[in-house]
Parts: structure tokens; C-alpha cells; sequence
């Protein structure tokens, strides 16, 4: 029977314009029946007139920065025939499905282990609260990771594996001028270890039910409650407010944890419900409310939907005031660069896609990847951070990566100020560190640094020649049965006497996704990459020594084709 993984949680991508056009395989999910629509400027009032013909009603209108847009629900058609029909409308300018979104964590990991270097010693800048010890992700001993119960972890970590925070605290420790925009199932703004980092919208009267500033919603004292049309972003489920907590925990108050940022001011952007999911309508209405509010950083650790061009719209429009976008590249273990993760894999300049990495310094087993579109990797596995009513939990995700990355953007702004949206990103990549694990599953190749990142300090990356690869036969082909037997092993090493690195040429491989896996490890043993799934032509991973071997394991359920490799390819 074939097992179904626990490490899916977002909705399928797409990947064109049109949104039933660009489904690849299998459609994203959508509310039945509901489609947003873009009408052109000046011609809503002939939409509306035409929409009891075209067997729809307007659900809900929404003016935004991006435009006006239509929520429509229809009782007699399907929403494919709904959406080709407005887009055949002279007043339509796009229209689309109403897509369902999900928070992106927690998801339990299992990891494998790798040696690294000691981090010099900051102590003297370390928090007093009482939960910091736990915090890997901000100071990684090799000895700190707590387990999903809040207890200790007894697999060993690298030390120095983290976002060196204490080393750049020495620096700053952020600024309330700096407001992070946390949209996501709410924040418990009233947690003890929050409440004192809270926006506060002075120019509202809370309770009174009047939008006192004029802004266009009344009462958002701490945010704005896209889901449920209110002032009032209470989170219910706990995924924001931990988020929050690795931001902005408050330091040195006597009690849990610290963020990222001690002074930062978070404000509460709800669009998830309390069950954790939310709409296209609401996402874009929340992403919009942000913009107009002119944050410096949205911190989104939630996806899914296909392509969206309505989504793509508000993330250029807090483009065009200077926002940047920090965002989950998801947990499905996939490649963002061939099945599109949304909304991180969105190609505008202000969006930071981030995936996880362990304490012992790899790729989270859950992460998605993707050498052209997922920036870089942050701590996402084991987080212990704030949950509401005054608790703290660990949980795991992409979900607890991306707040890592969205404090450290916003030290650098509390420190020189706004960059560039695009300039601020080229530099957060290129100050990372670079790690082999990371090397083609993100573009920077390597994890964040706050330290060098405000210091803009560039680690030169070494690496082969590119044009100096020569390719040569495998001594005997490394080859399965088509198709493999269940729990079936085989490995082998090749040797290359005298070479400086070596890679593989897979020429095909199809094996059963995230269960049954070809490894390639160095002469060390140590991991170079781990394939699963399908492709062909696929060139690994290099390693630095003059030999390579070959693992392909397979468990007990479903077989597919299996794999064969005739070639390498070596620089000596």
C-alpha cells in the first residue's frame, strides 16, 4: 500500500498567467465556486450590471493599491467555466480562482549528522531569559537543540551553526521604528514575552467602532483581521504567535525566550484562521493593509494556491514602497525550481524565499529547495519560541525559518536604515556562509548571518572550474533492476586517482519520492546529496576528494523504474 507523506502541506503550483492555464498536472485548491476578479479602472459599474447574466454575485469589492478588485461567488457554474467567461469581458482584466493558503510548520524532522567549526565565544551578550539556552537558532553550542517535547535533543549539533545573533547584538539589537508586519494566523498581543513590542495604532480609539484615522478600518489597534473583517487579530491556533516570538521576543524581562530583534514593533496582520487556512481574497486584502501601513518587513510563513496574479500584484505594490517580503519556500521536500512553491517562488525583487536547516547544519528533511529560486536557509527545525496564553513550544517548518530571516532584515534596517529592496537581498545572500549542504538547494549557497550581513562582510566562495570538468566512464555501471525490489541496497565506489573533484552523471532516475533514495557520499563518507524522485541527465553534486561512491536503498512499498549511472565527470 502506498504510504501518503506528512510533509505536504501546501497546495500545488502553477506556473503561467492564466490562472486555469497554468495548472501543472493537478489543480490547486480553491473555494468552490468563488473567483477574484481585476476589473479595469472606471468600468466596475458595467461589470456589475452584467453579473446576473454571467450567473454570479459579488461576494465582496475591495479597493487596493493594486487595483479594484470583485470577490464573486457563483451557485450554477464551475469555477473554470466562471473565470473563462470574466476573462472574456472587455471591463475584466484577470480573474482567478479564490485560493486556499496554509500555514507552513510544524512538521517533525529526522536528521542526519555533520562536523563544523566552533563560533568564537559572545556570552557577554547573551539574554537573561530564561528559555535562551534552547534558542540553537540564535547561539548553537552542539548542545542546545531541545526536542519537540521542550526537552533537550541528544543528537549532537555544530556549533556555530546559527544566525551568530549575540555576535551582531554587539552591533544592535534593533529599533521599535522598525516595524515588522507578522501576517499569519494573528498574534497573541497580549503574551507577556510580546505585549511590550506590539504596534499600537495611536490614532485609534479602541472599541468605539469608528475608523478614527481614516485609514479605512476601524479599530486596528494592533493590526488587522483580514479573515474575520475586524480589528481584532487574536491569534487562535498559536503558528503567528510563535513566529512573532522568534522576531521579537522581548530580552532580559525575566521570563522565556528572546528574539531575534529585542526592540522591534510587531504588528498582527491576521489572514489565516484559527484552523490555520485562509483565502486568496484575504491574503491579498492583508498583504494590501500592510503596504498601506508602510512596514519595513512582512514576515509570510504560510502558502499554497497556484499562480496568482492578483497575489503577485500586492507583493509588487509593497515592492514599489520599499517592503521587503520574507517568505516560506515550503515544506514538501521539492524543488521550487521545477514545481513553484507560492507565494515565495513569485519572481519580484523584494521577495526572500528561505528554506530550514538543522542544527547539525543540513537541509531540514522537510525543507523545499531550489538553486535559482530559494535564497537561502535559515534555523527551521526544533524552534522553541512564544505560543499564546504565556506558553512556549518547539515546532519545525519553513514557517520558523522565515521569522529567523525577517528579524535579521529588520537589525539592518534599525541600524543603516531602508536599502534597495533588490540591493538589500543581492547582500543578505552574498554575507551568508557558505556550506556544502546548501550549495544546490539555495541560490546564496549558504545559511543566513546577521553579523555579516550588517557588517556586509562577503565570504569569497571557493569551488571548481566550471569549464575544467572532464567526463569520464564508470568502471562498471552502477545499475538497478527496472524495476527495483522492495528493501533493496546496493552500493559502490569509484576511484579517480589523482582527481580534485569529482560529480555523477545520473542518465536516469525514478524512484518512489521522499521514501526510496540514490546517496552520493564523498571518500569520507560523508553526505554530497540525496536524490529522490525522478529526472534525467542529472549532474550531482561535486565532491573534493578523488573518489565518489554510489547507495541506492529502497523500503518495503511501492518500486518504480530505479536508476542508472555510466558517467562522471572529474577535474583533476
Amino acid at each position: 500500500m502506498k504510504k501518503v507523506s506528512m510533509l505536504g502541506f501546501l497546495g500545488l503550483a502553477v506556473l503561467s498567467t492564466s490562472a486555469f492555464a497554468k495548472m501543472s498536472g493537478q489543480d490547486a485548491p480553491y473555494f468552490p465556486g468563488e473567483v477574484l476578479v481585476k476589473v479595469h479602472q472606471g468600468e466596475e459599474s458595467r461589470l456589475l450590471n452584467k453579473l446576473n447574466r454571467l450567473g454570479s454575485e459579488v461576494k465582496r469589492s475591495m479597493k487596493l493599491l493594486s487595483g479594484s478588485y470583485f470577490l464573486l461567488k457563483t451557485h450554477s457554474l464551475a469555477t473554470s467555466s466562471l473565470v473563462s467567461l470574466l476573462e472574456n469581458q472587455p471591463e475584466v482584466d484577470f480573474a482567478e480562482p479564490n485560493y486556499i493558503y496554509k500555514m507552513i510548520g510544524s512538521t517533525p524532522t529526522v536528521e542526519s549528522i555533520l562536523t563544523g567549526s566552533i563560533s568564537e565565544n559572545y556570552s557577554s551578550m547573551a539574554p537573561t531569559d530564561p528559555l535562551y539556552g534552547k534558542l540553537w537558532g540564535l547561539k548553537n553550542t552542539g548542545s542546545n537543540e531541545p526536542d519537540r517535547n521542550g526537552g533537550s535533543s541528544t543528537t549532537p549539533g555544530v556549533s556555530g551553526a546559527d544566525v551568530e545573533a549575540e555576535k551582531v547584538w554587539s552591533i544592535t539589537r534593533g529599533s521599535k521604528k522598525v516595524v515588522v508586519a507578522v501576517i499569519d494566523t494573528g498574534i497573541d498581543y497580549n503574551h507577556p514575552d510580546l505585549k511590550n513590542n506590539i504596534w499600537i495604532n495611536e490614532k485609534e480609539i479602541p472599541g468605539n467602532n469608528i475608523d478614527d484615522d481614516s485609514n479605512g478600518y476601524v479599530d486596528d489597534i494592533h493590526g488587522w483581521n483580514a479573515h474575520g473583517k475586524n480589528g481584532n487579530p487574536m491569534d487562535g491556533n498559536s503558528h503567528g504567535t510563535h513566529c512573532a516570538g522568534t522576531i521579537g521576543a522581548e530580552h532580559n524581562n525575566g521570563i522565556g525566550v528572546a528574539g531575534v530583534m529585542s526592540d522591534v514593533t510587531l504588528m498582527a496582520v491576521k489572514f489565516l484562521s484559527d484552523e490555520g487556512s485562509g483565502s486568496l481574497a484575504d491574503a491579498v486584502e492583508a498583504i494590501d493593509y500592510a503596504t498601506k501601513m508602510n512596514v519595513d518587513v512582512m514576515s509570510n510563513s504560510w502558502g499554497g494556491g497556484g499562480f496568482s496574479q492578483a497575489l503577485e500584484n500586492s507583493i509588487k505594490a509593497a515592492k514599489d514602497k520599499g517592503i521587503v517580503f520574507v517568505a516560506a519556500a515550503g515544506n514538501d521536500n521539492s524543488n521550487n525550481d521545477s514545481r513553484p512553491s507560492y507565494p515565495a517562488t513569485y519572481q519580484v525583487d523584494n521577495v526572500i524565499s528561505v528554506a530550514s536547516h538543522t542544527a547539525q547544519d543540513v537541509l531540514s528533511s522537510f525543507s523545499n529547495l531550489g538553486k535559482r529560486t530559494v535564497h537561502v536557509a535559515a534555523p527551521g527545525s526544533n524552534v522553541l519560541s512564544s505560543t499564546p496564553n504565556g506558553e512556549y513550544k518547539v515546532y519545525s517548518g519553513t514557517s520558523m525559518a522565515t521569522p529567523h530571516v525577517s528579524g535579521v532584515v529588520g537589525l539592518l534596517i534599525s541600524e543603516i536604515g531602508r536599502l534597495p529592496v533588490l540591493e538589500l537581498r543581492n547582500r543578505l545572500m552574498a554575507t551568508t556562509v557558505p556550506v556544502s549542504s546548501y550549495r544546490k538547494t539555495t541560490v546564496a549557497g549558504g545559511r543566513v548571518s546577521a553579523y555579516n550581513f550588517l557588517t556586509d562582510t562577503r565570504i569569497p566562495r571557493q569551488g571548481p572550474d566550471e569549464n575544467a570538468w572532464r567526463v569520464e566512464k564508470l568502471s562498471e555501471v552502477f545499475e538497478t533492476s527496472h524495476p527495483y525490489l522492495d528493501n533493496t541496497k546496493l552500493t559502490k565506489k569509484y576511484s579517480f586517482p589523482g582527481a580534485k573533484y569529482v560529480k555523477l552523471v545520473i542518465e536516469k532516475y525514478d524512484t518512489e519520492s521522499s521514501y526510496d533514495f540514490i546517496t552520493i557520499k564523498d571518500a569520507k563518507g560523508a553526505v554530497v546529496e540525496k536524490i529522490s524522485g525522478s529526472g534525467q541527465k542529472y549532474e550531482t553534486d561535486y565532491a573534493e576528494t578523488d573518489s565518489i561512491s554510489i547507495e541506492f536503498s529502497s523500503d518495503s512499498s511501492q518500486t518504480k523504474w530505479g536508476t542508472v549511472i555510466r558517467e562522471a565527470k572529474v577535474i583533476y
